[in-house]
């Protein structure tokens, strides 16, 4: 009965109208550098200073990274205000991550060089984390958390791309994964997930929806040229991949970033992988037991496979993708951040950025040109959050090599409904959650799990946002990382909830 919701909540399209976003002013900030900065860009959605607006903490390459205060009221703007710890050079991109359970979200950036772990300390300041965490010279360009049973910290991934160290590289020497497990309250030697496919993206999501996160892992086809394909790394004592027996379908692409969402009312989380070439929208198929993922027909129009403006008809190539409703009319949509890696000559120069809008009959629709968004800078990463707390999800694009693009949702929307968790200590972002917004009879619902990772070199931290189209009200359960469930609630529209353990 849940994919009912697709004709129950997703049939309202009275109110909603065509997404329109427009251009804000935004501090000067550039992504540039060599060739360890053709990948990454990525930028940190957090709120550092607690008035409720999200802040950007945006990777720089070569430049400093920089930290952009959110000073909405109401249009949308920014203001840059970064403090010593946080400038450094080098930077890839960042996660938020509330590590330690307090009042104050903490960053861990990724970098050309030892990543840092930096702890808030309140009003957008942040210090180094005792937390005995020791990184190696590495060129780290993917990242995920999760919390597993009985840990008082979060175990923490990151994706080494190529070994630069390596005389024989770049091409077939990727670097591996590094899974950080605590031990009481500190990290000790890294464990190594082997082999290694040069990651750039990765997700811990508990996909069976049996309380236990397990790794998803993007890998760059350029750099392993060949042997290599996405992973799903089985979180067990001694994590090991999952095989074709048990359902994991082998797949090489050149993996850029990972968005996962519920999209067809099921319960169970689908993805949506970038790449050069087309873009793969890929349901997961409960029946077979395992972590089986089945590509959506081409007639889906998410492939996203070439420039859809200009004279370019070469491959596409993407990067950051984010579900999102950005009409709110019940109905998830895609934003593709996109641009050639540097001088690609087998894809487009000339590479607008993707924005898919989804109809009543499931199919997508690219809208990025009439909505505004087709810059054809090279971006890379991106967050598509709730800038100014309108109830509309607005946009920010990191771009090598030239200025960052901020853009405020204009558009004539639907109901919308903001969820805010707090979880039970330490993670209290209630990190593994599942958040189910129903119809008002309480059976079909839309589904977001709670994760941190994914997208390329970048994530969000904060409030979930979910379109309502022309909804009048709504009931809300979650269900919580050990998969006790709260009562049902009745909820009204165009508002923010919160819900505390």
């Amino acid at each position: 009965m849940r994919s009912a919701l697709i004709l129950c909540l997703l049939g309202s399209t009275a109110i909603a109208g065509d997404p329109r976003f427009e251009p804000r002013d935004a501090p000067h900030h550039v992504y540039s550098g060599g060739w360890e900065h053709f990948v990454g860009g990525g930028v940190a959605t957090i709120d550092c200073n607690a008035d409720a607006l999200p802040d950007l903490y945006v990777a720089g390459g070569d430049n400093p990274a920089q930290l952009m205060r959110n000073t909405s009221s109401p249009s949308v703007s920014f203001v840059a205000d970064t403090p010593d710890t946080l400038a450094l050079t080098g930077v890839i991109g960042a996660y938020p991550l509330n590590i330690d359970g307090d009042t104050h979200a903490d960053l861990v950036i990724l970098r050309v060089g030892p990543d840092a772990i930096m702890r808030g300390i309140g009003d957008c300041q942040f210090e180094p984390f005792d937390l005995g965490f020791q990184s190696g010279d590495h060129w780290t360009t993917a990242f995920s958390a999760t919390w597993e049973t009985g840990q008082t910290l979060p175990t923490l991934a990151f994706g080494t791309y190529v070994d630069r160290a390596d005389p024989k590289g770049p091409f077939q020497t990727c670097d591996d994964t590094l899974l950080y497990r605590p031990d009481g309250d500190v990290y000790g030697t890294p464990e190594t997930l082997s082999p290694g496919y040069c990651a750039l993206s990765m997700l811990f999501s508990d996909w069976s929806r049996d309380g236990r996160a397990d790794l998803r892992v993007s890998n760059d086809r350029h750099y392993y040229v060949r042997g290599g394909q996405e992973q799903m790394w089985a979180m067990e004592d001694t994590p090991r991949l999952y095989t074709a027996e048990e359902g994991w379908k082998p797949y090489s692409i050149w993996g850029m970033g990972i968005a996962s969402r519920d999209m067809n009312g099921d319960g169970f989380s689908d993805v949506y992988l970038t790449s050069m070439g087309d873009q793969k929208f890929q349901y997961f198929d409960p029946e077979t037991g395992g972590p089986t993922y089945v590509d959506a027909t081409y007639a889906r129009g998410t492939t996203a496979h070439r420039p859809h403006l200009g004279e370019d008809g070469r491959p596409s190539t993407g990067w950051h993708a984010a579900f999102g409703d950005v009409n709110n009319d019940g109905r998830d949509d895609v934003f593709v951040a996109k641009g050639n890696v540097e001088q690609m000559p087998d894809a487009a120069m000339q590479d607008p950025n993707t924005l898919l809008i989804q109809g009543i009959d499931g199919v997508f629709t690219e809208m990025a040109g009439p909505a505004g968004l087709a810059s054809m800078a090279r971006s890379r990463g991106a967050a598509l959050a709730d800038f100014n707390r309108d109830g509309l999800l607005d946009l920010a694009v990191v771009n090598r090599r030239v200025p960052m693009e901020i853009y405020e949702n204009v558009t004539d929307g639907g109901n919308w409904l903001s969820v805010q968790l707090t979880g039970a200590h330490p993670n209290t972002s209630a990190i593994g959650a599942h958040i189910e917004v129903c119809a008002p009879h309480g059976t079909d619902c839309q589904t977001r799990e709670v994760t941190v990772g994914g997208g390329h070199a970048g994530g969000i931290l904060g409030n979930h946002h979910f379109g309502l189209g022309d909804l009048s009200a709504a009931r809300l359960q979650v269900i919580w990382p050990d998969l006790s469930k709260t009562d049902w609630q009745d909820v009204s529209v165009n508002e923010k909830v919160i819900v505390n353990r």
